[in-house]
């Protein structure tokens, strides 16, 4: 045995000593590539350090490796490599990406895509000069805030409104100037932790604030706020737990029992509602429930904050409402400078909020709500089309269409799945997650999910402008 264990051995470092042999020189390469049009698109250092890096890891993988190469398609198949690492050089950093995962709102992939008036309207003011802190009819300075707030006003009917550069620096501002140094009292049911391990205790601690923590997990009720408020309480924070659920024996204060007892108590309301939905019946479109900003304002909360970037289907930003007198302390602290927003921020969401002024027309035109009312028979019917796409290329096994569950995602109705139709797909000579990585690192690039041994493609979150082109990332994937 031990015997033919060092053969073996001795076998396999020969076959490696001949695929070292065999690796041309860094200029040949170079040569290769340039001869291949390379040098049009790349400059050539470029070129030659990234055929070094793949020439490094070849050898290095030689080294780690006991299978046997055939040396006579080392050079072919370094130069293919090289090509492939050039590729993706020279791809932009940020890059459209087919999103075949079933979250909608997939906080890895941008979230929410934009609708084309945004997208226009972006492109419009990028390229030039935009009157972003100019009023044009006086000629004198202008705030950046009165370019969204009328519309903000019309959908919400908050007294004003400011824009910074996510929710969770919305929270961090309005803590800063209404609560620094004082109390905020939060039920422990709602000390929520959001996406990158942020926690809201840390976002309280941040602000300046002191928590202040009522009621148990499952239990809060209104008695408990009412026991702890003193003169030190600047205010009485909500937080909607958007990204969990506690179900069974439970009780929590509403926002309108909230404002009638801060009020009662000269205590302010801060009510962080999360998604974005921006009234009752925009969350009439939604699966779930979600908090709206109207009601809060209705209720008379006295800021209101949420994000751009979700069921809102805007850019990343936080938005704060609320009554005109905190509004404007808001606007007026020093942080504000640091997390406002840009001329880009506000011309996507201007027009975002623009077609939310319309129902229907918002329905029809953000991609969040509109993937959302995609039929189960249009997913049917693209998965039958795809399938014939696909069973073309060879290199696939197998191609089947199964019913899906997706997620809106984002930290939205967590629990609540959508149905939709996926394909599920098996190569022969690639396992799931091989393919899945060659799909991620692939042109176009796919990002899917991996299930029972298949690579599951969920096509309520794909455009179906995109399904030529995931049959195109396909076909690369595979080397077809």
């Amino acid at each position: 045995m031990a015997q033919r264990t060092t053969t073996n051995t001795s076998q396999s470092s020969k076959v490696d000593v001949e695929a070292l042999r065999t690796i041309p020189s860094i200029h040949e390469l170079v040569e290769s590539l340039a001869a291949d049009g390379w040098a049009r698109r790349v400059p050539r250092s470029v070129i030659v350090e990234v055929a070094r890096d793949v020439v490094d890891r070849f050898r290095a993988s030689i080294a780690a490796s006991d299978a046997a190469l055939d040396a006579r398609l080392v050079g072919k198949r370094l130069v293919h490599e090289v090509a492939c690492a050039l590729e993706r050089e020279e791809r932009l950093p940020l890059h459209r990406t087919i999103n075949a995962t079933g979250i909608l709102l997939h906080t890895g992939l941008g979230r929410a895509p934009l609708a084309e008036a945004a997208v226009d309207a972006l492109a419009d003011v990028a390229g030039g000069y935009a009157p972003v802190e100019l009023d044009l009819e006086s000629g004198g300075r202008g705030k950046r805030r009165h370019l969204v707030e009328r519309l903000l006003q019309r959908l919400t009917g908050c007294e004003a409104a400011v824009v910074v550069n996510n929710n969770a620096g919305a929270l961090l501002l309005t803590l800063s100037t209404i609560a620094r140094g004082r109390q905020v009292i939060v039920s422990r049911g709602e000390l929520i932790e959001i996406g990158g391990s942020f926690r809201l205790p840390e976002v309280i601690e941040a602000g300046g604030a002191m928590l202040r923590e009522v009621g148990t997990t499952n239990k809060t009720r209104p008695s408990d706020f009412e026991s702890v408020i003193d003169d030190t309480t600047a205010a009485i924070l909500k937080a909607h737990a958007s990204n969990y659920r506690i179900e069974g024996f439970t009780a929590a204060v509403e926002i309108a029992e909230l404002v009638a007892l801060g009020h009662s108590r000269g205590v302010p309301v801060i009510h962080d509602i999360g998604s974005g939905v921006l009234s009752r019946e925009h969350a009439a479109l939604l699966p779930g429930h979600e908090p709206d900003a109207r009601t809060s304002i209705e209720a008379g909360a006295d800021v209101v904050l949420f994000s751009g970037d979700k069921v809102l289907g805007g850019p990343q930003c936080g938005i704060i409402i609320g009554r005109k007198a905190m509004i404007d302390r808001i606007d007026a602290n020093p942080l504000m400078r640091a997390l406002r927003v840009d001329k880009l921020t506000l011309a996507a969401l201007g027009a975002t909020l623009q077609i939310h002024q319309d129902l229907e027309h918002a329905r029809r035109e953000i991609p969040v709500l509109r993937l959302l009312g995609v039929s189960l028979d249009h997913l049917r019917s693209r998965a039958g089309y795809l399938v014939e796409q696909l069973g073309a290329i060879d290199g696939i096994a197998d191609v089947q269409v199964a019913p899906s569950q997706a997620f809106l995602g984002g930290g939205s109705v967590p629990a609540q799945t959508i149905e939709s139709m996926a394909l599920q797909i098996t190569a022969e000579e690639l396992s799931a997650p091989d393919l899945a990585a060659r799909l991620r690192t692939g042109e176009p690039s796919v990002v899917a999910r991996v299930q029972s041994e298949a690579l599951v493609c969920d096509l309520r979150s794909m455009f179906d402008d995109e399904d030529e082109r995931f049959v195109e990332a396909m076909r690369r994937a595979l080397g077809a």
